[in-house]
């Protein structure tokens, strides 16, 4: 990967760059870029959109895979002069061909252009930085970005050779980025060079969030396991009695040991059930959130789901689970040895050994309490870092705004038939019924950065340095549709088109790092290269959340869609209601009554865009809410559990302290002040553990304290009240104990 110093750490490869990486390079065996782009499928009814990925000609080679059906790309085949070749993915071969072998050799149109289909991969085989493709094709670089060292759009994968390290390929490449610095400054100044393992390419943006999911996993499945493992202990205390004349009846310690064994095993058979099928419907639940803006900047999500793995997982801690539950009982049995068990049979009391188990409980207790604190504070904390997100000032006003992708055919390539297009949608859309105005844009606002552009300030001392900064063609009524406030200067408008000077509006933040002191209105942009017309900045807006919504605001740069156009991009129209989700559906018919070979896709509104690039945020704060909700009924339970087992032990000396003049009121007290210390160890113990667990969950927390005192105020008053609501009913029914009654079964 190239690295542009301070502005990209992990950028996109430019076509010559990788070309001069490849034949300069001494760590390499193999080295090859891949690109993945939507495009059309051309079909006998039409045209359907499609997910490709290019790749140069050894990219399954660098990967170690080869096709199940066919051949691979041969070398050579990526070329200009080469015909045209595609791969199946598995679940192409079987959706769209329906598994058929005498697929190979067939021709398939893609992008306008036809390919011969020559391999299917194998069905196990997934590439996550460029899911969901379904069609692999040859790179071909012919476009003008392509043919540009100063355009970034290509991913680069490399193995290592023999004996290389990672250090030492990382020395080396940085070295030929030196070189291309000095051998085209204009283009390759300030850039180094970046490697990564793949693996972390893949898990490295979702693996906090991953690690805090096992840690609540983790921490509750302590909980369930401490909470059943006490109250098998409770059982077995209670069973001392029958356990102990088996035992003198001839039952051998194994045999009753065997006996646990098989219960835990039946707890934890109907556990893991039971947790399987909830992880299957949450699965699915979470998968149909997922929109398709999410999965491009997310392609690992494809896979979320129950897979052999995942339920093999599940079967060994079903297992663990069982063995804890089987053995804690069985060491306790031989912790107290048999012959003493006898002893206590013979004496017919149990108020030693109850007192062992019921400090044992209390110790229990508190510790599920302390991690029901943990995880109520992480989803507190989440809960309030979402809301906090979903709030941030977007620079626009959503509300009321439908939007659609569209992608137009090769013969939209030219100036002058995409700007026709441009305007023949905005007007067909705008005269929809509910509709006041529409626009379009080559990115919709919170998704991706987008591409960037490099450039100088004319006027400036100039050392061959350059500056970089997003940008996005918009149309003319673009800010106007979306709501965005124009600060300075104006808008554009309909005579800003190529046979004019080159304009451009700017943000807030461009104008704060660029121009802190001065008006910008005026000022000029000019790519390093000499041969492109300066671009003269005549308007600022408010800052639009260009970026995900915890992402800093970045200098963006917006140019008219009639001077830079694009064959993909987003179509938007604000109406005069709540009508926008039926408009979304009417736009993609006004585009097909246009030109019916033009795609459309990921109809939505910008409400949804919003929500669903919240995803990862969302999801995380759903699933720890509901580790947390089940973490504290689960430690409220063995609470009541604890407390009234040891009400039900202390039968004889409740009678008494009835007997002698103690009130139903200091019976509550007694029972409360036992709870009430549980509980409160709890909380302490939580309390500090939340603040490292917020610590560790800092990376995706967002406008949040680590140490947030209403998200910890609440979390200790809601467990307090639950806690105790739990104590009462033991204590209730320890208060309307009989002490006449009490006194005659001890």
């Amino acid at each position: 990967f190239e690295k542009i110093e301070e502005t990209c750490p992990l950028c996109n490869l430019s076509h010559p760059d990788f070309l001069d990486w490849k034949r300069q390079n001494k760590s390499f065996s193999d080295f090859d870029v891949y690109n993945r782009q939507g495009t059309a499928l051309q079909t006998s009814t039409g045209v359907l959109p499609v997910r490709t990925t290019r790749v140069t000609d050894g990219f399954f080679r660098t990967l170690g895979v080869a096709p199940m059906l066919g051949r691979d790309f041969r070398t050579g085949e990526d070329l200009l002069s080469a015909p045209r070749t595609a791969i199946l993915t598995y679940a192409t071969w079987q959706k769209s061909y329906g598994g058929k072998t005498d697929v190979l050799g067939t021709s398939v149109v893609l992008g306008g252009n036809a390919h011969t289909i020559i391999g299917v991969l194998p069905r196990e085989f997934h590439f996550a930085p460029a899911e969901p493709t379904e069609y692999w094709v040859t790179m071909h670089a012919s476009s003008e970005c392509d043919l540009r060292r100063s355009c970034h759009g290509l991913f680069g994968v490399a193995r290592l050779k023999e004996g290389v390290t990672f250090e030492q390929a990382l020395s080396d490449v940085t070295a030929i980025a030196m070189r291309l610095q000095q051998q085209y400054p204009t283009t390759n100044k300030q850039q180094g060079a970046n490697l990564a393992p793949l693996s972390e390419v893949i898990s490295g943006s979702i693996r906090p969030t991953v690690l805090v999911l096992l840690a609540g996993a983790g921490l509750l499945w302590i909980i369930a396991v401490t909470n059943v493992s006490g109250l098998m202990l409770v059982r077995t205390e209670n069973r001392m009695h029958e356990l102990a004349i088996r035992n003198g009846l001839g039952a051998s310690g194994a045999r009753i040991t065997s006996q646990f064994v098989v219960e835990g095993l039946t707890l934890a058979a109907i556990g893991a059930a039971l947790g399987t099928a909830s992880a299957f419907w949450t699965m699915r639940l979470l998968s149909g959130l997922i929109s398709e803006e999410t999965l491009l900047r997310m392609p690992f999500l494809t896979g979320l789901g129950l897979n052999p793995r995942v339920i093999m997982f599940a079967v060994v801690a079903g297992l663990l689970s069982a063995a804890l539950f089987a053995f804690t009982p069985a060491l306790s049995l031989a912790w107290s040895s048999w012959s003493g068990m006898r002893q206590r049979l013979a004496e017919g009391s149990r108020r030693a050994s109850g007192n062992t188990w019921r400090r044992l409980g209390s110790k229990l207790v508190v510790v599920e309490l302390a991690m029901a604190v943990v995880l109520l504070a992480g989803a507190g904390l989440l809960a309030r870092s979402l809301q906090r997100l979903l709030t941030v000032k977007l620079g626009i006003a959503p509300d009321h705004v439908a939007m659609i992708n569209v992608s137009a055919p090769r013969a939209y390539e030219q100036d002058a038939p995409a700007v026709e297009l441009e305007r023949k949608l905005i007007a067909a859309v705008s005269a929809l019924p509910g509709v006041q105005s529409a626009g379009v844009a080559t990115k919709p606002p919170v998704s991706f950065s987008g591409p960037t552009t490099w450039f100088r300030i004319l006027g400036r001392p100039w050392h061959g340095e350059h500056k970089e900064a997003p940008f996005v063609s918009v149309s003319t009524g673009y800010f106007q549709t979306m709501g965005a406030t124009l600060l300075r200067g104006r808008y554009f408008t309909e005579s800003d088109d190529r046979s004019k000077r080159r304009v451009a509006i700017v943000n807030q933040a461009f104008v704060r790092e660029f121009f802190p002191n001065e008006d910008p209105i005026g000022k000029q942009l000019s790519p390093p290269s000499e041969k492109i017309v300066p671009v003269e900045i005549v308007g600022v807006v408010e800052d639009i959340r260009e970026g995900p919504l915890d992402s800093v605001t970045r200098p963006t740069i917006y140019d008219p869609f009639a001077q830079n156009k694009d064959t993909d991009f987003c179509l938007f129209a604000r109406t005069l209601g709540d009508e926008e989700s039926s408009v979304v559906s009417e736009m993609s018919q006004v585009v097909r009554r246009i030109d019916p070979e033009i795609v459309t896709k990921g109809g939505r509104t910008m409400t949804m865009q919003i929500v669903s690039s919240a995803y990862i945020h969302r999801s995380l704060a759903l699933l720890v809410g509901g580790f947390a909700a089940l973490a504290l009924l689960l430690s409220v339970v063995g609470l009541y559990g604890v407390i009234a087992y040891s009400v039900g032990t202390r039968t004889r000396e409740m009678g008494v302290r009835m007997a002698l003049g103690a009130s139903r009121a200091d019976v509550y007290k007694l029972i409360l002040r036992d709870a009430g210390g549980m509980i409160a160890a709890g909380i302490v113990l939580g309390m500090t553990g939340s603040i490292g667990a917020a610590y560790l969950m800092r990376e995706l927390l967002f406008g949040v304290e680590l140490w947030d005192v209403p998200t910890l105020l609440s979390v200790g008053v809601t467990l307090s009240l639950c806690a105790i609501f739990a104590s009462l009913v033991p204590a209730r029914r320890a208060a309307a104990i009989n002490p006449v009654e009490a006194l005659r079964s001890e």
